[in-house]
């Protein structure tokens, strides 16, 4: 039996979990709509571009699973999707293709999950034209608010179709929430000749919570941004086919507890199936626009190719990034790349009264632009509160090739004041490589086995993220304590049989069985205190605690009885 959905405004069908086959999703989710798991070895099946309109909300429960084969899913202006994976069951959006147990050399395979929020954007320019936003005028190169574009990868299905257009004037804007969302095999286009990124980001605004998300596989992109404020925390991209993490259009959000592979997803060019850069990042269009990309990234492991792979970083049209207590390992080329401009028709670094490259670099992070229209540049640039406005800090180098185009030295990377260290010991746990793949002409090895577990160097830093609501105050280098695996549970790459967790300690708590419970905690490590009155039927969250390196306990004075009491990572 075949079950179709079209929504086209009608709410999910009562008993379709009783289905035992494929659920297919062919029309716009305009009607706020709950999707539940479907029994084992069913899933939803997206059978072409569907969107969740302005006014409307998706929701996925934990365990839905979406096996496509052409479709792709976007949340429009406006619209908001709420994925409710859990460690034990996370949303999977997959190809037909995928058995779900081991890695496939394979990309391509079906659309991606597109977000178009209603941010601030730069998109004054493209390929040196003037971009003509949905108001029929060209965008403007000032922040007032009107600039708006289509989505990259996405098109009209008539004249006047804007449903994938993003930007707008709302940075605080709320596109929904995303936990343990593993996103694989994607990046197929439906008749257009540009690529989906695994996650696309346009004009997202920082109510949107984006937390425990996996990219494993995409032709294109791992996670594109273009614009807004988002934030993200706990990122995992592998074996992306172009850029792993890529910013465009004036992105000013951070991003906390994140981990690069870089490796091929097909075999085709660089950028094409082989990964290109590790970050690359676009400021504006023009590069005197605003906003500019202006942003702060904390705690990323970042592994490269050593034999072939491409840089660490690219710096193209006056992006400003901080990153500090990050692990960069086995580049195959540059730490930091200056591109100056992105081919499309950008002017780079210095023009129009913009800051030089090398600028950037010394000049402090309150030394923002003035020229703003509607909004002051200190609400418009929020994510960074020290340093400078290009930096590289309290981070760890191992095994990195060096090549002449290099410019991390000539920017201060290496100066004593950073407090970088470049390593002589492997900075995380383990790591296994797979014997030689040629892939798009170039030499390979492939990651097969990673404990990204902090080591040596990483285990500690003497510097912890600001206290602001969003980071982790956490007192290692890269995107993992000492011992506490992340990406365990929920993954493809762990469902392959690629993640070790030997080093993996769960808390050091004892079931206990009262009103309380007492546990070691690591600092700034964030737990989870759960009870129940019946160990086999469950455990329910009670609440959130964040670990102050001491033996700490907590008190339920909700509970109406004893209960027995567990405390696991966050």
């Amino acid at each position: 039996m075949k079950k179709q959905i079209a929504f086209a405004g009608a709410a999910l069908a009562a008993g379709i979990a009783a289905q035992a086959a494929p659920v297919y999703i062919s029309g716009d989710i305009s009607t706020s709509t709950n999707l539940p798991a479907l029994p084992a070895d069913d899933y939803y099946c997206l059978t072409n571009q569907v969107y969740v309109s302005a006014g409307a909300s998706l929701t996925l429960e934990a365990g839905v699973v979406f096996k496509s084969d052409q479709g792709s899913l976007a949340v429009s202006r406006g619209g908001q999707i709420f994925v409710q994976g859990t460690r034990e069951n996370p949303v999977i959006m997959t190809s037909v293709n995928d058995n779900m147990t081991s890695w496939r050399e394979a990309a391509n395979e079906w659309g991606n999950l597109t977000i178009c929020g209603n941010g601030l954007i730069s998109a004054s320019h493209y390929g040196g034209a003037a971009v003509i936003g949905s108001s029929g005028n060209p965008n403007p190169k000032q922040p007032d608010g009107t600039a708006d574009k289509a989505m990259e990868g996405l098109s009209a299905a008539m004249p006047g179709d804007y449903r994938h257009f993003y930007g707008g004037n709302n940075d605080n804007d709320d596109s929904g929430s995303i936990s343990f969302l593993s996103l694989r095999y994607g990046g197929k286009v439906l008749g257009l000749g540009n690529e989906l990124n695994g996650l696309s980001l346009g004009g997202v605004g920082q109510a949107t919570d984006i937390d425990y998300v996996e990219i494993m596989n995409n032709v294109d992109d791992g996670i594109e941004i273009w614009g807004g404020k988002v934030h993200l925390k706990h990122v995992s991209i592998w074996n992306i086919g172009d850029d792993s993490f890529d910013i465009d259009e004036g992105w000013r959000g951070r991003a906390q507890h994140g981990l690069i592979v870089q490796g091929y997803s097909v075999d085709a060019s660089q950028g094409s199936g082989v990964g290109d850069n590790c970050f690359e990042h676009d400021g504006a269009e023009d590069s005197d626009a605003q906003p500019v990309t202006t942003a702060e990234i904390y705690n990323f492991t970042v592994i490269g190719q050593y034999a072939a792979g491409d840089g660490g970083t690219a710096w193209r049209d006056n992006a400003r990034i901080q990153y500090h207590n990050c692990i960069w390992m086995d580049l195959g080329e540059e730490l930091v790349r200056f591109d100056g401009d992105d081919g499309d028709g950008a002017n780079g670094y210095g023009y129009n009264g913009t800051l030089s490259w090398a600028d950037t670099w010394t000049t402090p992070w309150y030394m923002l632009p003035t020229n703003s229209v509607g909004v002051s540049p200190s609400m418009l640039y929020s994510a960074q509160s020290s340093g400078y406005l290009a930096q590289i800090t309290h981070s760890v180098f191992f095994a990195n090739a060096v090549d002449a185009d290099d410019q991390a030295a000539a920017v201060g990377v290496y100066n004593p004041a950073n407090s970088n260290v470049t390593a002589t010991l492997p900075p995380i746990k383990n790591l296994v490589r797979g014997p030689k793949a040629t892939k798009g002409g170039k030499s390979l090895y492939p990651v097969t086995l990673l404990d990204p577990c902090a080591a040596n160097d990483a285990a500690t830093s003497s510097l912890v993220a600001p206290i602001n609501g969003f980071y982790d105050q956490v007192p290692y280098k890269g995107g993992f304590s000492p011992n506490n695996n992340w990406l365990l549970g929920w993954t493809a790459a762990d469902a392959f049989g690629m993640i070790d967790g030997t080093s993996h300690v769960a808390p050091a708590v004892n079931l206990s069985m009262g009103v309380a419970i007492t546990f070691q905690s690591d600092l700034g490590v964030k737990y989870i205190v759960q009870s129940t009155d019946d160990m086999l039927a469950g455990w329910n969250d009670v609440a959130e605690v964040e670990g102050n390196g001491t033996v700490m306990t907590y008190s339920d004075t909700t509970a109406p009885a004893a209960q027995f009491y567990r405390v696991v990572y966050k």
